[in-house]
Order: structure tokens, then C-alpha cells, then sequence
């Protein structure tokens, strides 16, 4: 048997590696998606006061603090059974989904785009954000930093830091905005807009007008028929920050619908013994094995699985791109992995609207922006959708709130089995008897995983055994005694 490796796996945020074996007639006999780093995080927060975890998680992942953040907040809320002022959640929320614009914004042209706008069989050097800019030009890439920039400078004055926020707190957010920063924002905000129609149009113009590109997006290899997952608000449409959760099956048609605390009832995780990430399934189904179907137990929880579950988007221009990519892919719901991509930049687009909205309610500059909890602290539960996937924090306290139990279920967690799912299906797909396997086929089963957007950082959070390692130790007068290497 001929194995083929694809260590280490390439434009993702952690650390993973594929493992493909050969019959001997050369032909797919199974691959392995391993995540080799054991993740301990849950654990080390055992002990300590409940409220310093919105500023602990964040820690977790450089990539999306934010939306731990977020539900490390909510959890905390539930904890102290406290209820937030209505400017406290629009000021939370439209961080939330100015972080989401921006965040999706760096995967669509960073890390998944090259793979559409270089091509899948271009050389290594040009499959990142330097060759989609020779290839598009210096002006979209210079939108695409501007963007970047934007978010990050409204992010830090909404919450507190760049990259690991500091403003909420259990019962609300620690800093308002001023009318004059609400301006800034709001400026900000319209740019965002502008920013999600052109890049609408930019997937139109690179992927949708190439045939050969929409071919692969719809071929069997790059297609899964198994259940779909999303936070939805109170009328079935997508939502970010607050809501339930809603799972449809592979028809379309609705299997459940679960607030935060119900979680356990509906979820439960399966262990394999070659890797160290989990692999949550619908308990009502139960786990199958990597199969698809309704008797499959395997969900997914995407930028894709969330159009399926909700019934529409909550802002207008990003409602009519929904329409127009379910009219163009045949119809509801849309089992396309590399769909996922179009997905994104619609959800982009609304996040962008939604900030716009909020930052002109007129509450968003109110001063009544926390709720001193009371109660004692217990147990909470709560759910965001981050970037990508669905992502769960569940606390339990003693009376003085230090934390006894903690467990987070991450959207990449989430989608393990079905990322398992998928590259199996895009390498028996391309490895037949007698192809020659080269870089370009093995980039195009990477992208079957890439259109998730997975990030190990967040879900295996570990150091690499390979990674550069010196340490100094020294005598009480500074001086180096003894230097260790690895």
C-alpha cells in the first residue's frame, strides 16, 4: 500500500496534515485528516473567576478572538443570570459584525481565493494573497489592505485592542462611544458596503464567468449531502451574534431547533484513536461512521450550512445575493462544498449592512451600558456563530464564581468529520489507476478542506512538536548559566 502525505497542510490557521493510501492499483483505499495537537485549553481555565474569560478566550486564536469574545460574554451573562441594556448588545453586535466582514474578507482573498483566482494547478509561490494581487492588480489589493485596516481601527475602539478585546464584561460593555466616534464608524461602515458589492463582483467576474471553475464547485467530488447547522433569529433568518440554533436535513427540512442551553441534548462527540480533535454528530441520528445522508449523524456548520438552515438573510443587498445563488446552484439547499466561498462573501455582505444599521440606531451612543450583576453565579451557556462555525461556551461556577467545569465546542470541531468526509470524496475523485499525482492534484484536495476556513489554532490549540525552541536559564545576577535547544 502507497501512502501520500500532505505535511503540513497549506493556508489554514494551526496545524493539521492528510494522510492518502493507495491500493495496489493505485487507487483511494482511505485517507486520514489528522490533527496531531492535543488541545488543553478547556482545562487550565478550570479555577478561575468566571469573569476573566472573555479576556482569557481570546487568547486562544490570533485569528478570531472576537468571537470568543463574544461567547465567552454571553456565557458569562447566563452565569450571573443577568440581562444586558440594549446598547450594550447593538455596541456588542456591531463589533461582532464588523469583525465578521473583516474576517471573512481575509479568507475569501488570502486563503481561499488563490486556489479561483491563480488557479488550483498554479506553482506553490503563486497560490497566496501576493499572486491573486498580480493577477487581479495593485488596486484590489490595495481595497482588500484598506479593509483590513478599517475593521482593525473600528475593532480597537469598540474593543478596546486589535486582537484581543477587552470591553465586555458579564452584564454589559465596559466603554460607549462618543457621537463623534459613532461618525468615524459610521463612515467606516459605509466603505464596508461598497467594499462586500465589489468583491460580489469579483467572484462573478473570476469564478462565475469561468465554466471550468463552476464545473468543479458542482461536481460529485466537491458534494455533500448531510445536515446543515446555524444560529438563526426569531424569523428563521441568519444571525451572528444571538438566536437559536437550527438544524435542517439534507432536504432542506427543518430536524431541530435548540436554544444554548439545550446543546447537550442535541449534540455529542465521537473519538477516533489517530487524532486528537473530536467529532460531533446529531445525538437523535447517532454517529454512522464518514457517511452522508439523513441516516448520518455528521452535520455541517459553515458559511453555506447557515443559508441552508436560516430562510433568508436579515439585510436587503445580501438577501439578493441569496436568492440569485440558490437560483444559479438549482434550488435550496446546496450540498456544493466550494460553494461555501460564495456563501462567505454574501454573509461579508451582510455583515457589513448590519454594522451600517447599527451604528445609525440611535441608542448606539446611549450611556446606560451595563447591568452590575447580583444573582449568584451558577451555570451558562452560550452560542455565536464564529466565522467558521458554530461556537459554543458552557461554564459551570461554584457560588463564588470559580470555575469548575468548562467546555467549548468550536466551529472547526464542528466540521471535522465532514472536512474528514470531504477530502476522501476529492481524492477518490482525482486519484484513479494510473494518474500521475502532482502538486496540483493534491492542492485541489486541500481545497476541499480549505473551504471551511478551518483554524486548529482554535480547535487543537498546542505548540508543533517541530518548532524552534531555545531556553536561557540564568543566575540571580542575570547571567546565562545554561541555553537549551530544540
Amino acid at each position: 500500500m502507497k501512502q501520500i502525505k500532505i505535511d503540513p497542510i497549506t493556508r489554514l490557521e494551526g496545524h493539521g496534515k492528510i494522510d492518502i493510501f493507495l491500493n495496489d492499483d493505485g487507487e483511494v483505499a482511505n485517507t486520514y485528516f489528522q490533527i496531531p495537537e492535543l488541545r488543553g485549553f478547556e482545562q487550565f481555565c478550570v479555577g478561575r473567576p468566571v469573569e476573566e474569560m472573555p479576556r482569557i478566550t481570546t487568547r486562544i486564536c490570533g485569528v478570531c478572538p472576537e468571537a470568543h469574545h463574544m461567547a465567552s460574554a454571553k456565557a458569562c451573562d447566563a452565569v450571573f443570570h443577568v440581562e444586558i441594556p440594549p446598547t450594550a448588545k447593538k455596541l456588542r453586535e456591531l463589533l461582532y459584525n464588523v469583525f465578521f466582514a473583516g474576517d471573512h474578507t481575509t479568507h475569501f482573498y488570502a486563503l481561499g481565493g488563490p486556489d479561483f483566482v491563480v488557479g488550483p494547478d498554479a506553482p506553490k509561490a503563486q497560490r497566496n494573497i501576493l499572486g491573486v494581487i498580480a493577477k487581479v492588480g495593485l488596486e484590489v489589493g490595495g481595497k482588500v489592505i484598506e479593509m483590513r485596516k478599517r475593521t482593525q481601527e473600528v475593532i480597537k475602539t469598540l474593543g478596546g485592542k486589535n486582537t484581543h478585546q477587552v470591553t465586555s464584561l458579564p452584564g454589559g460593555v465596559s466603554k460607549g462611544i462618543t457621537e463623534e466616534e459613532r461618525k468615524q464608524i459610521e463612515e467606516h461602515c459605509k466603505w464596508f458596503v461598497d467594499f462586500g458589492k465589489f468583491t460580489i463582483q469579483v467572484f462573478n467576474d473570476i469564478v462565475l464567468k469561468n465554466q471550468a471553475y463552476v464545473d468543479l464547485i458542482l461536481s460529485d467530488m466537491f458534494s455533500m449531502k448531510i445536515y446543515s447547522m446555524g444560529l438563526v433569529d426569531e424569523k428563521n433568518r441568519v444571525s451572528f451574534y444571538d438566536g437559536k440554533v437550527r438544524v435542517v436535513d439534507p432536504d432542506g427540512k427543518e430536524f431541530v431547533k435548540y436554544s444554548p442551553n439545550e446543546y447537550l441534548d442535541v449534540v455529542s462527540e465521537h473519538v477516533e484513536p489517530w487524532t486528537y480533535l473530536k467529532f460531533p454528530f446529531l445525538k437523535k441520528v447517532g454517529w454512522k461512521g464518514f457517511v452522508e445522508g439523513k441516516d448520518s449523524g455528521i452535520y455541517r456548520a459553515t458559511p453555506l450550512s447557515r443559508l441552508n438552515a436560516a430562510d433568508g438573510m436579515p439585510t436587503p443587498a445580501a438577501q439578493e445575493e441569496y436568492d440569485r445563488m440558490y437560483k444559479t446552484l438549482g434550488g435550496k439547499p446546496v450540498h456544493a462544498t466550494l460553494a461555501t466561498h460564495w456563501a462567505r462573501i454574501i454573509e461579508l455582505l451582510s455583515a457589513a449592512e448590519m454594522a451600517l444599521d447599527l451604528v445609525r440606531d440611535p441608542e448606539i451612543t446611549g450611556t446606560n451600558i451595563r447591568t452590575i450583576p447580583t444573582a449568584t453565579p451558577t451555570e451558562g451557556v452560550s452560542i455565536v456563530e464564529a466565522p467558521r462555525g458554530t461556537l459554543t461556551h458552557h461554564y459551570i461556577t461554584d457560588e463564588r464564581g470559580i470555575l469548575k467545569k468548562v467546555n467549548l465546542i468550536v466551529g472547526t470541531t464542528n466540521n471535522y468529520a465532514p472536512i474528514s468526509l470531504s477530502i476522501n470524496k476529492a481524492a477518490r475523485g482525482l486519484i484513479k489507476k494510473g494518474t500521475v499525482v502532482t502538486d496540483g492534484i493534491l492542492n485541489t484536495v486541500e481545497m476541499a478542506f480549505r473551504a471551511y476556513d478551518p483554524c486548529f489554532g482554535c480547535a487543537t490549540h498546542t505548540l508543533p512538536g517541530q518548532m524552534p525552541l531555545v531556553v536561557n536559564i540564568r543566575n540571580k545576577d542575570g547571567e546565562i548559566i545554561q541555553e537549551i535547544k530544540r
